[in-house]
């Protein structure tokens, strides 16, 4: 919850939205309208986070491209092709997701 909460306020400050609930357990900042390759079309958020049994989940849609080297710096983490992976935030370095998030997912969308 203390992770949660903490997120909550980076990601409020890095996006300048309010945080919206996207489903039952993610929490989204921002929208936007994607088009898929096979046509399906629906709405997203570019910055968001949830609470998983496993791990934190952040969900970057921007991906990592170009990233490499902050992912390297960020502490402890997998990835998937959207998603950050972490245990919680004691294992990475904040200031290193502020820059990543700010990087990825405002110039890449």
């Amino acid at each position: 919850k203390k992770d949660c909460n903490s997120l909550l306020a980076i990601f409020t400050k890095i996006s300048g939205q309010e945080a919206k609930l996207w489903g039952k357990d993610i929490v989204g900042f921002g929208s936007y309208h994607y088009k898929g390759k096979s046509g399906r079309e629906g709405e997203w958020f570019p910055l968001g986070f949830s609470s998983r049994k496993a791990n934190l989940t952040i969900y970057m849609p921007a991906g990592f491209k170009d990233s490499q080297d902050l992912l390297d710096k960020i502490g402890k983490n997998k990835t998937s092709a959207g998603c950050l992976y972490i245990k919680s935030l004691e294992v990475i370095d904040i200031k290193v997701l502020e820059i990543l998030n700010e990087l990825e997912h405002y110039i890449s969308l």
